[in-house]
């Protein structure tokens, strides 16, 4: 059976798209912490102050690795740039669950469970992802280090 080789976007779609996540990082640091702030959330409750610094790391070092990816984005550096990634996220959502700063009041819907469990995936989408980048790595490292195909980079 032969094996399917994925052809990557070229390399102005892909800093496009890095540039993209920058951004889109830079201001949703910016209108968590700055304008308009988390606290206009009426849902979110005094105890989202314990978690702004994981969501904080998050964002931030999505920005970076973005910004990283830009300039430089063989497969084995976006494989790890991509699992330590996850990692942070992973990390803050892990944060989410254990302080769980949500207030829905008596709303007739169950906002509680429904956030519980979009918690849940995303812990566990993150793990999978997390292996998936790791397994990427690997492949790749083994890849280059077998003088396997040129990364395409136009």
């Amino acid at each position: 059976m032969s094996q399917q080789v994925r052809e990557r976007p070229a390399v102005g779609a892909r800093r496009l798209g890095y540039t993209i996540a920058v951004v889109v990082n830079a201001a949703m640091l910016y209108a968590v912490n700055v304008v308009p702030g988390w606290e206009v959330l009426p849902f979110l409750t005094a105890d989202t102050a314990a978690v702004i610094p994981a969501v904080n790391a998050s964002m931030a070092v999505g920005l970076v690795a973005n910004a990283l990816y830009a300039v430089h984005d063989p497969p084995w550096f976006k494989a790890f740039g991509d699992a330590v990634t996850t990692v942070v996220g992973l990390v803050a959502v892990v944060r989410l669950w254990q302080v769980f700063p949500f207030d829905f009041g008596a709303a007739t819907f169950d906002w509680e469970l429904l956030v519980r469990w979009v918690l849940v995936v995303g812990i566990v989408g993150s793990v999978i992802a997390i292996v998936v980048a790791l397994v990427s790595l690997v492949r790749a490292a083994a890849g280059s280090a077998a003088g396997g195909p040129a990364p395409r980079t136009s």
